[in-house]
C-alpha cells in the first residue's frame, strides 16, 4: 500500500507538471515565454552562485540561523489548505476573473484538461507582484527564500524578483511537495504542506488511498 501512494504521488505530480495545451499554455504565449527565459535565467543564476538552492530539509537552518524569510508565492487557494507560519505570502499567479467569450471557452478547455482533475483555476500572472513584494519587504538586501509547491513557480518568481533589484535570494528546491513532515514544524492549515497543491478528483482519490492504508495496518 505504501509502494501504491508513492506511485499515486508521484503520478500526480507528473500529471501537474504536463505542459498545457497551446491553446492555453499559461493563460498566455507571451507568459510560456517568459517562464522558459526565467527557467533559462534561473539556471545561470544559480549556477554562478547568484541564487542559492535550499532544499526542504535545509530550510529550517536557512530561516531559523541564516537569515532568510520564506516568500510563499503559491495562489492563496494553495495557502489556504496548508502554510509555513510567519511566512510572508505574495501569489504570483492570481485568478483570472475575465469573463470575454475567448477565456471562457480557455477555461472550459482548462477545466476539462486539468481542473476536473487537479482542482486548480484558470490564472494568470499577478502583473503588481514584484511591486507588492517591495511592499512586504522594502529592503532590497534582505534575504528571501522564494517557495511554491513544486519548485516551478517560484523559479520564475525567482527571476522577477532578481530582475526587480533583490540580490539575496534562495530558491526552495523541489518545492512544498518534496518536503517531509518535520522540514517545515510549523505548519497551520487543514492538510500536509507536501499535498496542499492536490486537488480536484485527485485529491478523493489520494484521500481513499490514505483510508485504504489506515484500514491495512489494522
Amino acid at each position: 500500500m505504501a509502494v501504491q501512494l508513492s506511485q499515486f504521488r508521484s503520478s500526480l505530480l507528473k500529471h501537474e507538471k504536463q505542459p498545457k495545451p497551446p491553446f492555453f499554455s499559461s493563460s498566455k504565449t507571451r507568459t510560456f515565454r517568459v517562464s522558459t527565459a526565467a527557467s533559462s535565467g534561473i539556471q545561470q543564476l544559480i549556477q554562478s552562485g547568484e541564487v542559492k538552492p535550499i532544499p526542504p530539509k535545509d530550510a529550517a537552518t536557512a530561516l531559523n540561523s541564516d537569515g532568510f524569510k520564506l516568500l510563499d508565492i503559491r495562489p492563496q487557494w494553495e495557502r489556504e489548505k496548508a502554510y509555513v507560519k510567519g511566512s510572508l505570502h505574495v501569489p504570483l499567479f492570481v485568478k483570472d476573473t475575465d469573463n470575454g467569450p475567448i477565456t471562457l471557452l480557455k477555461k472550459w478547455v482548462h477545466f476539462g484538461y486539468i481542473g476536473l482533475w487537479t482542482g486548480q483555476n484558470f490564472t494568470m500572472i499577478n502583473p503588481n507582484f514584484v511591486r507588492e513584494v517591495d511592499v512586504a519587504v522594502s529592503d532590497k538586501e534582505a534575504k528571501l527564500l522564494v517557495a511554491c509547491g513544486e519548485g516551478l513557480r517560484s523559479m520564475m518568481a525567482t527571476w522577477k524578483l532578481y530582475e526587480g533589484g533583490y540580490k539575496n535570494l534562495g530558491w526552495l528546491a523541489g518545492g512544498f511537495n518534496r518536503s517531509a513532515d518535520s522540514d517545515f514544524p510549523e505548519v497551520e492549515g487543514p492538510e500536509k504542506l507536501q499535498y496542499a497543491t492536490i486537488g480536484g478528483v485527485s485529491y478523493y482519490f489520494l484521500k481513499l488511498l490514505f483510508l485504504l492504508q489506515a484500514v491495512g495496518k489494522e
